[in-house]
C-alpha cells in the first residue's frame, strides 16, 4: 500500500473510498482470514462491531462463528454489498459514528484500521466496549515464492521505479510494521485499554495467474495509478506467474493488534 508523501493512510481518502468501485470484485477475489483468528475473536459469542466492513468477509466469518455483528463502513457501495448478504450495516466515518448508547463485547476491523484516525479511532472504540471487551485489527499480508518476489521488484522497478526506491529490500511484513505500530500508539493514548499485544497467524494459499491479477486489481495502490501504468503493471506481473507455470503458493501472515477494555477493578478509568 502506498499514499502521497508526508501523508498518513487515514488522511488520503481517494485512495480509502476507492475500493467499492466493484465490490463483487472485491468480495470475490480478497481472501478470507484464518479460521484461528476468527475463533479466538468468536470463542464466547460476542456482540461485535466491525469497523469498515467493507463487503462483509471477516464479518461473515464472524457470523458463522456464532457472533451477533453490527458493521459500520463509510462507503456506501461496500455496505451495501455487505447489507445484501444479509448483514446489518451503518453508514459513517468510524471516528464520528453515533453508537446511540450501544456497547460490544468485541471491536474488530479487518484489513481497515490504517484508514481510521489511530487515536480516534481507539478512542471511539474504547467507549463502546464493555469492561473485559476487546479490540481486534488485523491485516493479511501475503509475500511471494522467492522466485516470484524476485521477479515481482523487476516488474515494479521498470514500471514504477518511484515506488520501488521507496519499497526496495522490504519484505510485505516490514511494510506492515507502521500499520501495526500506529495502532498500538494510538491504543496507548486511551487510558481505558489495557497493554496492547501482537497476534500471528501463518498459512498459504494457491493462486493462479488470473486470481491474483483479480485481487491486485482490488488494491488501494491500483486507484493512484493511471490506467496505461495499471496495464503494464498487470502484463509483467502476469508474465511473471506464466513463467513459474501460471500459478504459484504464496505465503500469508495474518498480523493482529488486540488489546482488552479494562474495568474499574483492573485500575482503568470507568468507561462511558
Amino acid at each position: 500500500m502506498t499514499t502521497l508523501p508526508n501523508v498518513q493512510p487515514h488522511q488520503a481518502r481517494a485512495a480509502a473510498e476507492s475500493f467499492g468501485e466493484d465490490p463483487e470484485r472485491y468480495d470475490r477475489s480478497r481472501p478470507r482470514y484464518p479460521a484461528a483468528l476468527i475463533e479466538r475473536i468468536a470463542a464466547d459469542d460476542p456482540d461485535v462491531l466491525d469497523v469498515g466492513i467493507g463487503t462483509g468477509i471477516a464479518a461473515r466469518q464472524l457470523q458463522a462463528a456464532g457472533c451477533r455483528v453490527l458493521g459500520v463502513d463509510v462507503d456506501p457501495r461496500m455496505a451495501g454489498f455487505a447489507a445484501s448478504t444479509g448483514l446489518e450495516v451503518e453508514i459513517a466515518p468510524f471516528e464520528s459514528w453515533e453508537p446511540a448508547g450501544r456497547s460490544f463485547d468485541a471491536v474488530t476491523a479487518a484489513q481497515t484500521w490504517h484508514w481510521i484516525d489511530p487515536a480516534a479511532g481507539a478512542a471511539k472504540a474504547a467507549s463502546v466496549l464493555r469492561p473485559g471487551g476487546r479490540l481486534t485489527v488485523f491485516w493479511n499480508v501475503p509475500e511471494p515464492p522467492p522466485e516470484l518476489a524476485e521477479a515481482f521488484a523487476e516488474v515494479h522497478r521498470r514500471v514504477l521505479p518511484e515506488q520501488f526506491a521507496a519499497l526496495a529490500n522490504k519484505r510485505a511484513l516490514d511494510l506492515y510494521r507502521h500499520m501495526l505500530d500506529n495502532a498500538a500508539t494510538g491504543v496507548r493514548s486511551v487510558a481505558a485499554f489495557a497493554e496492547p499485544e501482537e497476534w500471528r497467524f501463518e498459512w498459504t494459499h494457491r493462486y493462479t495467474r488470473d486470481e491474483w491479477l483479480e485481487g491486485l486489481r482490488t488494491s488501494g495502490m491500483q486507484a493512484q495509478l493511471s490506467e496505461s501504468r495499471r496495464r503494464e503493471l498487470h502484463d509483467g506481473i502476469g508474465a511473471a506467474i506464466d513463467a513459474v507455470g501460471g500459478a504459484a503458493e504464496f505465503t500469508y501472515t495474518t498480523v493482529a493488534l488486540t488489546a482488552l477494555a479494562r474495568s474499574a477493578e483492573d485500575g482503568g478509568p470507568p468507561l462511558p
